[in-house]
């Protein structure tokens, strides 16, 4: 399968093309900046430079893999148009994935995984799941919150939490929470995680995807055991 991935969730993003049978054999082609206010402008032409390197051609593409969110209302909006416009031409299936999760693999951690990416206006996005020794998911939970909220009730908690933002980092720390820096995942991950579902059959078609906007109202009673790590 010959895979086209895209982020354009946040600050910056990125385009990759991958190639793989089984998830173990997935082979990043390209993997190519897209910089930040200018994805409308960028990703066609960025698209063209990675087909072209390999003398492929958009209907060679077999599948698409898109950052869903929660990120950026306008970003997310130029990458899942695109995703959207192409596999209802070519008829392919998507793979609609979590920038959380994304995150989460990018730990390369199991067991209990928190990740926290800024939200602005003092909140965070918050994923929290149970992660297989196989990097697997069995079970996820996706808020928005406040990032006091989020800090106290993470504060003693065993888990392990992560983040790539300089603000929930600086916060983290100041608040006393053990917190370990990523960096921040690329279309290369996405392409990964959405491989993933493809092979599974977890793909959709053009007119289901739709962008994971994260609300307030999402958020449930968000806490955790006070377990000393």
């Amino acid at each position: 399968m010959l895979l086209l991935a895209i982020d354009t969730s946040g600050r910056n993003g990125s385009l990759a093309l991958a190639r793989g049978n089984t998830a173990d054999s997935l082979e990043i082609l390209e993997l190519l900046p897209l910089a930040g206010r200018m994805y409308s402008a960028q990703l066609i032409p960025q698209l063209k430079i990675a087909l072209d390197r390999h003398q492929l051609t958009k209907v060679d593409l077999e599948g698409f893999a898109v950052a869903a969110g929660p990120g950026s209302f306008t970003g997310l909006r130029v990458g899942l148009s695109t995703v959207k416009a192409l596999a209802d031409v070519l008829k392919k299936p998507i793979a609609a994935v979590s920038v959380l999760q994304a995150a989460a693999r990018v730990t390369g951690a199991h067991g209990h995984v928190i990740v926290a990416v800024d939200a602005g206006r003092q909140l965070v996005f918050v994923g929290d799941y149970e992660i297989n020794p196989d990097l697997t998911i069995s079970s996820s939970r996706e808020v928005l919150v406040p990032i006091g909220d989020f800090l106290n009730s993470v504060e003693g908690s065993a888990a392990f939490i992560a983040s790539s933002d300089g603000v929930v980092l600086d916060s983290a720390r100041q608040h006393g929470v053990k917190i370990h820096e990523i960096a921040a995942p690329q279309a290369d991950t996405i392409a990964r995680l959405g491989f993933e579902h493809l092979i599974a059959g977890r793909g959709i078609t053009a007119d289901l995807l739709e962008p994971n906007y994260l609300r307030p109202s999402d958020a449930e009673l968000f806490s955790f055991p006070k377990q000393q790590r």
